[in-house]
């Protein structure tokens, strides 16, 4: 018995006065586990009505706030076990700052990670525009949203860039979005006729919706050109760049049989000669 309390009593010293007995350690695994199996049945009690999807959203952030109520209960178990956690924290201030310093992008992207599983935001299999990159969601985590662009090449965007960065949910709304192309005609073309011909490019593509209809904008006055915008609507504007590059080929081709010529930019010079 007395070899027993011996064991249990003897201390590791890690400094003048920072001492960790046999009998803490041991404390402190067992207040773990209770720990452990009591979140565990903490999360199957709150998760067993959620729908599948809001409880695999409640599971990633309680996987991170489980570690953090296991910091708290290893350091309040220590203090009531006769350590000096001041002391500990005052012997190791300098690298916990550093470390400190080099989480802190970590931390942001966990915080802006819980936010989006909270407001729902963004939601998996949304098409997205963030920093002039457009992708398709496929995986949102805690620290990172991973989206695959048109070219298949997948974006891992860190989370903290949803707070810091403007973002373009291109379906929040619906999968129905409003696309344009625009082109600039010579001075002294039918307009008319560019317009007819404009709607005729875009019914022409398949993958254009005929609700609401196609309309021509004539945007401008330019400097060399007549502007005009066609606008239509897509029910997939994930694929808008490829739609968009179709409807130009067929607009070129349309000028072409109508003689209708895309002018470039001209300038007018005078030279005049001092006497």
């Amino acid at each position: 018995m007395d070899k027993i309390k011996a064991f249990l009593n003897y201390s590791f010293n890690f400094g003048a006065d920072v001492h960790i007995s046999v009998q803490t350690i041991i404390v402190v695994i067992l207040v773990l586990i209770l720990a452990s199996y009591l979140l565990r049945f903490s999360m199957k009690l709150i998760t067993r009505k959620l729908p599948q999807n809001d409880k695999e959203k409640f599971v990633a952030v309680f996987g991170y706030l489980r570690w953090l109520v296991f910091s708290i209960i290893f350091l309040v178990t220590l203090q009531s076990s006769g350590v000096n956690v001041t002391a500990i924290f005052a012997a190791s201030a300098a690298l916990l700052i550093g470390v400190g310093l080099a989480l802190q992008t970590l931390f942001q992207d966990i915080i802006s990670g819980v936010f989006i599983l909270i407001d729902q935001s963004v939601h998996v299999g949304d098409i997205i525009e963030l920093d002039g990159k457009v992708g398709r969601v496929v995986e949102i985590r805690l620290r990172t949203t991973r989206a695959v662009t048109i070219h298949n090449k997948v974006l891992v965007i860190p989370n903290h860039l949803y707070l810091t960065n403007s973002l373009y949910n291109w379906t929040e709304n619906g999968n129905e979005t409003r696309e344009s192309v625009s082109v600039g005609v010579a001075y002294g073309t039918d307009v008319q006729l560019v317009k007819t011909l404009l709607l005729k490019a875009v019914s022409s593509n398949s993958k254009v919706l005929t609700t609401p209809e196609p309309t021509v904008f004539f945007t401008n006055f330019g400097e060399s050109s007549l502007d005009f915008k066609v606008v239509f609507t897509l029910s997939n504007s994930f694929e808008a760049t490829i739609i968009q590059s179709d409807i130009r080929f067929e607009i070129d081709a349309l000028f072409r049989e109508n003689k209708i010529s895309i002018p470039f930019p001209q300038r007018d010079v005078h030279l005049y000669q001092q006497k």
